[in-house]
Protein backbone atom coordinates (compact mmCIF):
# COMPACT_ATOMS: atom_id res chain seq x y z
CA UNK A 1 0.00 0.00 0.00
CA UNK A 2 1.43 3.33 -0.99
CA UNK A 3 1.77 6.03 1.64
CA UNK A 4 -0.03 8.72 -0.38
CA UNK A 5 -3.14 6.56 -0.71
CA UNK A 6 -3.42 5.47 2.93
CA UNK A 7 -4.67 7.56 5.83
CA UNK A 8 -3.03 7.76 9.29
CA UNK A 9 -6.40 7.97 11.07
CA UNK A 10 -7.64 4.90 9.20
CA UNK A 11 -4.35 3.18 10.07
CA UNK A 12 -4.98 3.94 13.74
CA UNK A 13 -8.52 2.52 13.39
CA UNK A 14 -7.13 -0.79 12.12
CA UNK A 15 -4.43 -0.87 14.81
CA UNK A 16 -6.87 -0.43 17.69
CA UNK A 17 -9.60 -2.72 16.32
CA UNK A 18 -10.42 -5.58 18.68
CA UNK A 19 -13.40 -7.13 16.91
CA UNK A 20 -13.00 -8.07 13.24
CA UNK A 21 -9.32 -7.04 13.09
CA UNK A 22 -8.30 -9.76 10.62
CA UNK A 23 -11.43 -9.23 8.54
CA UNK A 24 -10.86 -5.47 8.37
CA UNK A 25 -7.27 -5.96 7.23
CA UNK A 26 -8.30 -8.48 4.56
CA UNK A 27 -10.98 -6.10 3.24
CA UNK A 28 -8.58 -3.13 3.28
CA UNK A 29 -6.00 -5.11 1.30
CA UNK A 30 -8.56 -5.95 -1.41
CA UNK A 31 -9.84 -2.36 -1.60
CA UNK A 32 -6.34 -0.89 -1.86
CA UNK A 33 -5.60 -3.12 -4.87
CA UNK A 34 -7.83 -0.71 -6.79
CA UNK A 35 -5.52 2.14 -7.91
CA UNK A 36 -8.44 4.59 -8.27
CA UNK A 37 -9.29 4.60 -4.57
CA UNK A 38 -7.81 6.78 -1.83
CA UNK A 39 -8.19 5.90 1.84
CA UNK A 40 -9.80 8.53 4.05
CA UNK A 41 -11.35 8.54 7.51
CA UNK A 42 -14.99 9.65 7.78
CA UNK A 43 -17.76 8.94 10.31
CA UNK A 44 -14.98 7.40 12.43
CA UNK A 45 -14.53 4.65 9.81
CA UNK A 46 -12.08 3.96 6.96
CA UNK A 47 -13.75 5.34 3.83
CA UNK A 48 -12.45 4.93 0.29
CA UNK A 49 -13.02 7.69 -2.23
CA UNK A 50 -12.63 8.40 -5.92
CA UNK A 51 -11.74 12.05 -6.63
CA UNK A 52 -13.26 13.06 -3.29
CA UNK A 53 -16.48 11.08 -3.77
CA UNK A 54 -17.33 8.35 -1.24
CA UNK A 55 -17.29 4.89 -2.82
CA UNK A 56 -17.03 2.29 -0.05
CA UNK A 57 -16.64 2.24 3.72
CA UNK A 58 -15.51 -0.52 6.12
CA UNK A 59 -17.54 -0.94 9.30
CA UNK A 60 -18.33 -3.55 11.91
CA UNK A 61 -21.31 -4.70 13.93
CA UNK A 62 -21.88 -7.32 16.61
CA UNK A 63 -22.62 -10.18 14.23
CA UNK A 64 -20.76 -9.16 11.08
CA UNK A 65 -18.42 -6.67 9.46
CA UNK A 66 -19.28 -5.07 6.15
CA UNK A 67 -18.36 -3.05 3.13
CA UNK A 68 -20.87 -0.26 2.70
CA UNK A 69 -21.20 0.92 -0.89
CA UNK A 70 -22.50 4.50 -0.85
CA UNK A 71 -24.30 4.10 -4.18
CA UNK A 72 -24.91 0.38 -3.79
CA UNK A 73 -28.44 0.64 -5.13
CA UNK A 74 -26.94 1.48 -8.56
CA UNK A 75 -24.59 -1.52 -8.64
CA UNK A 76 -25.32 -4.61 -10.69
CA UNK A 77 -25.84 -7.39 -8.14
CA UNK A 78 -25.63 -10.69 -10.05
CA UNK A 79 -24.75 -12.59 -6.87
CA UNK A 80 -27.69 -11.04 -4.93
CA UNK A 81 -25.29 -10.28 -2.10
CA UNK A 82 -26.00 -6.59 -1.51
CA UNK A 83 -28.09 -5.92 1.58
CA UNK A 84 -30.25 -2.89 2.38
CA UNK A 85 -29.47 -2.23 6.04
CA UNK A 86 -32.94 -0.90 6.89
CA UNK A 87 -35.97 -0.11 4.74
CA UNK A 88 -35.33 3.65 4.92
CA UNK A 89 -31.77 3.44 3.58
CA UNK A 90 -32.15 4.65 0.01
CA UNK A 91 -28.72 4.55 -1.61
CA UNK A 92 -26.23 2.48 0.38
CA UNK A 93 -25.94 -1.31 0.30
CA UNK A 94 -23.76 -3.68 2.33
CA UNK A 95 -21.69 -6.76 1.60
CA UNK A 96 -21.50 -8.65 4.91
CA UNK A 97 -18.79 -10.96 6.22
CA UNK A 98 -18.32 -13.12 9.29
CA UNK A 99 -14.79 -14.52 8.80
CA UNK A 100 -11.45 -13.97 7.10
CA UNK A 101 -11.96 -17.32 5.32
CA UNK A 102 -15.20 -15.98 3.76
CA UNK A 103 -13.43 -12.81 2.58
CA UNK A 104 -10.60 -14.83 1.01
CA UNK A 105 -13.09 -17.16 -0.67
CA UNK A 106 -15.15 -14.26 -2.03
CA UNK A 107 -12.20 -11.98 -2.87
CA UNK A 108 -12.82 -11.98 -6.65
CA UNK A 109 -16.47 -11.17 -6.13
CA UNK A 110 -15.53 -8.32 -3.73
CA UNK A 111 -13.10 -6.92 -6.32
CA UNK A 112 -15.90 -6.95 -8.92
CA UNK A 113 -18.28 -5.00 -6.66
CA UNK A 114 -15.53 -2.46 -5.88
CA UNK A 115 -14.72 -2.10 -9.60
CA UNK A 116 -18.41 -1.53 -10.38
CA UNK A 117 -18.72 1.02 -7.56
CA UNK A 118 -15.75 2.99 -8.95
CA UNK A 119 -17.27 2.81 -12.46
CA UNK A 120 -20.56 4.24 -11.11
CA UNK A 121 -18.62 7.16 -9.59
CA UNK A 122 -16.53 7.72 -12.73
CA UNK A 123 -19.74 7.84 -14.78
CA UNK A 124 -21.12 10.50 -12.41
CA UNK A 125 -24.31 8.53 -11.78
CA UNK A 126 -26.73 10.10 -9.30
CA UNK A 127 -29.42 8.56 -7.12
CA UNK A 128 -32.95 9.87 -7.24
CA UNK A 129 -33.72 10.23 -3.54
CA UNK A 130 -37.24 9.92 -2.17
CA UNK A 131 -38.79 13.22 -1.14
CA UNK A 132 -39.70 13.68 2.52
CA UNK A 133 -43.44 13.48 1.76
CA UNK A 134 -42.91 10.01 0.28
CA UNK A 135 -41.75 8.64 3.63
CA UNK A 136 -44.16 6.86 5.97
CA UNK A 137 -45.23 9.21 8.74
CA UNK A 138 -45.59 7.26 12.02
CA UNK A 139 -49.22 7.42 13.22
CA UNK A 140 -48.18 8.73 16.64
CA UNK A 141 -46.24 11.64 15.13
CA UNK A 142 -49.07 12.38 12.70
CA UNK A 143 -51.60 12.50 15.56
CA UNK A 144 -49.33 14.80 17.61
CA UNK A 145 -48.91 17.20 14.68
CA UNK A 146 -52.65 17.26 13.99
CA UNK A 147 -53.39 17.96 17.66
CA UNK A 148 -50.87 20.76 18.10
CA UNK A 149 -50.72 23.55 15.53
CA UNK A 150 -47.47 24.99 16.91
CA UNK A 151 -45.77 21.59 16.78
CA UNK A 152 -47.03 21.02 13.24
CA UNK A 153 -45.67 24.39 12.10
CA UNK A 154 -42.34 23.80 13.84
CA UNK A 155 -42.01 20.33 12.30
CA UNK A 156 -42.71 21.58 8.78
CA UNK A 157 -40.21 24.44 9.26
CA UNK A 158 -37.43 21.88 9.85
CA UNK A 159 -35.20 20.96 6.94
CA UNK A 160 -36.38 17.86 5.02
CA UNK A 161 -33.40 15.92 6.38
CA UNK A 162 -34.36 16.71 9.99
CA UNK A 163 -37.99 15.78 9.33
CA UNK A 164 -36.86 12.42 7.92
CA UNK A 165 -34.63 11.80 10.97
CA UNK A 166 -37.58 12.19 13.32
CA UNK A 167 -39.92 10.13 11.14
CA UNK A 168 -37.33 7.36 10.83
CA UNK A 169 -36.29 7.26 14.50
CA UNK A 170 -39.87 7.33 15.80
CA UNK A 171 -41.06 4.83 13.18
CA UNK A 172 -38.24 2.36 13.96
CA UNK A 173 -39.83 1.44 17.31
CA UNK A 174 -41.89 -1.74 17.05
CA UNK A 175 -44.27 -0.94 19.91
CA UNK A 176 -46.82 1.88 19.73
CA UNK A 177 -46.02 2.89 23.32
CA UNK A 178 -42.33 3.31 22.47
CA UNK A 179 -43.19 5.37 19.39
CA UNK A 180 -45.44 7.57 21.55
CA UNK A 181 -42.68 7.98 24.16
CA UNK A 182 -40.32 9.10 21.40
CA UNK A 183 -42.82 11.64 20.11
CA UNK A 184 -43.18 13.05 23.65
CA UNK A 185 -39.41 13.10 24.12
CA UNK A 186 -38.70 14.88 20.81
CA UNK A 187 -41.52 17.47 20.99
CA UNK A 188 -39.39 20.11 22.82
CA UNK A 189 -36.55 19.68 20.30
CA UNK A 190 -38.93 20.05 17.34
CA UNK A 191 -40.46 23.18 18.89
CA UNK A 192 -36.95 24.64 19.25
CA UNK A 193 -36.27 23.96 15.55
CA UNK A 194 -33.63 21.38 16.38
CA UNK A 195 -32.78 18.14 14.60
CA UNK A 196 -32.12 14.89 16.42
CA UNK A 197 -28.35 15.40 16.37
CA UNK A 198 -28.23 19.14 17.10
Amino acid sequence: MTEERTNPKAEAFFQRAKEWKGEYEALRKIIMENPDLVEEYKWMKPCYTYEGHNVVLIHGFKDYCALLFHKGVLLPDPEHKLIQQTKNVQAARQLRFTSVAQIIEEADMIRDYIKEAVAVEKAGKKIEMKRTEEYDMPEELKAALEADKKLDEAFHNLTPGRQRQYMYTIGQAKRASTRQNRVDKYKPMILQGKGLND
